[in-house]
């Protein structure tokens, strides 16, 4: 597996990026002040962060370049939405591609998001059990390392300088807190 992060040969602005889209909005409060905010709009319907669960205490990790951070991360497989496939087809979909399992049965968790004061991206959180094997073909530019984690061991992870996706490790506490049964879903 790779250990040395891609050169960055340059770096340069992109106007009118599908990736960065921003949109003002005009709002007037109960009080009758008016203001108008400027938020990133997000592209697609969303995306799915999966915590695949090989058996009752091992949670499935990926390791991948990260170039916002210019390191290899450790994660939870994720991945947007494409088309109109639902949140657990999603799911099922990314895994099959990052980690090569398909799973039997996809459970959402919950909804999470990324600095809601100004952006409107929507990571749903999809608990995945019953694993089998099955690799699609994936849009990742070199192949990624599933690293095998314990849940009862999320302590020490979260300590790692490696692990740094606040999405990812919210997740992984979701996951480990519903699997527990000290957290019930509506």
């Amino acid at each position: 597996m790779p250990t040395k992060p891609p050169v960055i040969h340059a770096i340069r602005d992109v106007s009118g990026s599908s990736f960065i889209r921003a949109e003002e909005v005009d709002l007037e409060f109960s009080n009758g002040e008016r203001r108008t905010y400027e938020r990133l709009k997000a592209g697609g319907r969303g995306a799915a962060f999966i915590v695949p669960m090989l058996d009752d205490d091992t949670v499935l990790l990926v390791r991948e370049y990260s170039v916002g951070v210019d390191r290899y991360e450790l994660g939870i497989p994720k991945g947007k939405l494409d088309g109109d496939e639902t949140v657990e087809q999603g799911a099922d979909r990314e895994l099959k591609e990052e980690i090569g399992y398909g799973a039997r049965e996809l459970r959402l968790l919950g909804t999470l998001t990324l600095s809601p004061a100004y952006m409107t991206h929507r990571a749903y959180v999809v608990l995945a059990r019953d694993l089998y094997p099955e690799r699609l073909p994936g849009d990742e530019p070199e192949e990624l390392e599933v690293v095998p984690w314990k849940l009862s061991d999320l302590h020490t992870l979260i300590g790692r300088d490696d692990v740094s996706e606040g999405r990812s490790i919210a997740a992984l506490f979701m996951a480990r807190e519903y699997l527990a049964g000290r957290w019930k879903l509506p």
